[in-house]
């Protein structure tokens, strides 16, 4: 499985002479945060005796990648995506002189609740609850807690009217949806995706969001399940955030629901214009 940030849809308009991240202009660093990737994990060896990171522990990792191992000491730009975006607050509040801009896309600057912790929570529980879990002993995947895990997974990330142009009957439809859950399936741990999925629980930017200085583009889709199109914390936010900006992409059947931040064509010349606005 290719990087997200090398698929097409991303490099293809990001990266190449006289688009927004030009590689010839800048140097871009693409981590695998903790608990991801190829970054330390559960599934390396400790199961569940692995640290129980947070947000908080993958940006101070981040940081310290920067400045005591690669002597950086300032970013141009921070852009993050779902939980990238997550970070791309905790980044502003913890470090506001860090990073020249701000980029965050596809999350809300406020405490997990509601149904976005509900649905984390009963795929950790659909896990946990397979008899075949162990507590985080177990010898082979607990194939149905994996399931029942990425079926919420599945809904969550879901873009209806995408969705409903791309398989129009009851069939292809099921076989999608069967064959995307199957398929993503074969590439999770389960220790490591309970701690993923709650690695979330600490996170609440909001009570200090005047700490954020640099300039902001913050961008949401109006179909992402995660982040509803009627929350109105983006209009209280700006409010605290002078720097900031705020968009939201309309819903269309092209867009991806929560995963149109994938698809750089709905946000690059926000991001060219963030650019040119910072320094």
């Amino acid at each position: 499985m290719n990087p997200p940030w090398l698929r097409p849809s991303l490099a293809d308009e990001l990266y190449g002479p006289g688009q927004p991240l030009d590689i010839n202009k800048f140097w871009i660093i693409l981590p695998d945060n903790v608990g991801h990737g190829k970054s330390s994990k559960p599934s390396d060896g400790m199961r569940m005796r692995f640290p129980k990171y947070d947000y908080d522990d993958m940006v101070e990792a981040q940081h310290r990648l920067l400045t005591e191992g690669l002597g950086i000491t300032h970013l141009r730009l921070i852009l993050g995506t779902s939980m990238g975006c997550m970070h791309g607050f905790v980044w502003g509040e913890t470090y506001p002189d860090f990073a020249s801009a701000l980029m965050p896309m596809a999350c809300e600057p406020v405490e997990l609740a509601g149904l976005n912790r509900m649905w984390r929570q009963l795929a950790i529980n659909g896990i946990e609850k397979d008899p075949a879990w162990q507590n985080g002993n177990y010898s082979g995947q607990p194939v149905g807690g994996l399931r029942a895990a990425q079926n919420l997974l599945f809904v969550a990330g879901s873009a209806p009217l995408y969705y409903q142009a791309q398989y129009p009957t009851r069939k292809a439809a099921g076989e999608f949806a069967e064959k995307s859950v199957a398929g993503a399936i074969e590439h999770l741990d389960a220790n490591d995706l309970i701690y993923q999925l709650d690695s979330s629980r600490n996170y609440n930017p909001w009570p200090n969001l005047e700490r954020i200085k640099a300039p902001m583009m913050w961008i949401n889709s109006a179909d992402d399940f995660i982040n509803p199109r009627n929350f109105t914390y983006a209009e209280q936010a700006l409010k605290r955030m002078p720097t900031a900006r705020f968009r939201l992409i309309p819903e269309t059947a092209d867009t991806h629901g929560h995963g149109t931040h994938t698809w750089a064509k709905f946000w690059k010349q926000d991001l060219s214009a963030l650019l040119a606005r910072s320094n």
